[in-house]
């Protein structure tokens, strides 16, 4: 069985680092739009104040700045990396669009799909999901993520490919339906460990969603993927942000290793249990609603594509539907236009009543999250402000899920 180990090992390695790529670009994307808008703020150093980890700076757009400029910067750059985004699963490989994940659990559970793991569909996929996230839709890594390592866990253990023209002679005996099925459902659930930090996550995603022929031999396997692939990816994010290289390899900084990081934690009085059972209701009835509105904006969204005859037409319009989802994505989070901006990683947030709402969302819900989850922060917000920006990003979230994107929002994220 040595060698079974050893591809579950190759295999949640190659997913750490595809994890790890796939962060790394989507932040030196987004840090290349944000230093092109900041060209047109001419935000000078008189006006700029440091805070704790953040600076403040005093902008007044009659002033410092050309707001219009501003927003078409941010506009044109988001619609060029979304055309390439539905672009790439709509004309190169139909197979990632919108995720993948639904084709997986049906392929792990006895249904066979055509072009589901080629080659092909593996760079239409990651293209697609980087360019989608980056281009400021509602929307994360972590569904294309899971369809990505699935397909890792497909050619690293057939180590074969008609498309390449690769038949290796090694490994040979892993190449039957039923090892391929294990192979990836440890590749999809090293995805999900990858991209959450969570080896267990990762384990207990593909225990209870992806695959239906499980064994304690096969659980045991998956979750030493899952724990490589969370190792790789945090071994190689200890020292570099948006390919920039800042020092200790290796080091592992628990608040920036655990994604939603708290510190100087709380006394905590037994009372607490009252809105913490109760936000635990809304969870669950908001994540049912979810659910079937997404549900039903897709049959919606399928109904029209079939009234379309022409298979060119119908890409076009699934096109066209993305580009109106980003410009009202834009539109929502991009409406403070003066007022006091606070830069904390490379987000701007805008505390002036108008925009604190679109503050949370202007760049992405895990930076809004994890800001929200810093100490003293609830006093920034207003719960007009907060009930504003999570109706605005459930609704154009729930709007993306299954447009012509590789791109997946696991409902935790909300």
């Amino acid at each position: 069985e040595w060698d079974r180990w050893l591809l579950m090992g190759l295999i949640g390695t190659a997913v750490g680092m595809l994890g790890f790529l796939t962060h790394q670009i989507i932040d030196s994307l987004i840090k290349l739009k944000w230093n092109l808008v900041e060209n047109y703020l001419k935000v000078s150093k008189r006006n700029a104040w440091y805070m704790g980890a953040y600076v403040v700076i005093s902008l007044s757009t009659a002033q410092d700045g050309n707001f219009h400029m501003t927003w078409l910067c941010v506009l044109g750059s988001g619609l060029a990396m979304v055309l390439l985004s539905s672009g790439s699963v709509l004309f190169f490989c139909p197979s990632g669009s919108p995720f993948g994940l639904p084709e997986i659990i049906g392929y792990l559970n006895g249904t066979s799909f055509q072009h589901l793991f080629n080659i092909k569909t593996f760079f239409g996929t990651f293209v697609s999901c980087v360019l989608a996230v980056a281009s400021g839709l509602f929307c994360g890594p972590e569904g294309p993520m899971i369809h990505l390592g699935a397909l890792l866990g497909c050619g690293l253990s057939q180590l074969e490919s008609d498309a390449l023209g690769i038949h290796l002679p090694i490994f040979t005996r892993f190449r039957n339906s039923a090892d391929k099925r294990s192979f990836i459902t440890a590749g999809a659930g090293a995805g999900i460990a990858s991209v959450f930090r969570a080896p267990i996550g990762g384990l207990l995603f593909t225990l209870e969603e992806v695959s239906s022929f499980w064994d304690i031999r096969l659980a045991w396997q998956t979750f030493f993927c899952c724990l490589t692939a969370t190792f790789t990816t945090d071994l190689l994010s200890s020292s570099l942000y948006g390919f920039v290289y800042r020092g200790h390899f290796g080091f592992f900084e628990a608040e920036k290793r655990i994604i939603f990081w708290v510190k100087n934690l709380l006394d905590m009085n037994i009372l607490a249990f009252i809105p913490t059972i109760l936000l635990g209701m809304l969870g669950g009835l908001l994540g049912a609603l979810f659910v079937s509105l997404n549900i039903k904006i897709n049959k919606l969204r399928m109904q029209v594509s079939n009234s379309i005859p022409k298979s060119s037409l119908r890409k076009i319009s699934k096109l066209l539907e993305t580009v109106f989802i980003l410009v009202r994505s834009i539109l929502c989070s991009f409406s403070c236009q003066s007022g006091v901006w606070k830069k904390f990683s490379h987000t701007r947030l805008c505390s002036s009543e108008q925009g604190s709402a679109a503050a949370l969302l202007v760049e992405s819900g895990k930076e809004g999250i994890t800001y929200l989850f810093k100490r003293g922060t609830h006093e920034e917000f207003g719960y007009t402000s907060l009930c504003t920006a999570l109706a605005f990003y459930f609704i154009l979230s729930c709007w993306t899920a299954g447009s012509a994107v590789a791109s997946g929002l696991v409902i935790p994220m909300l």
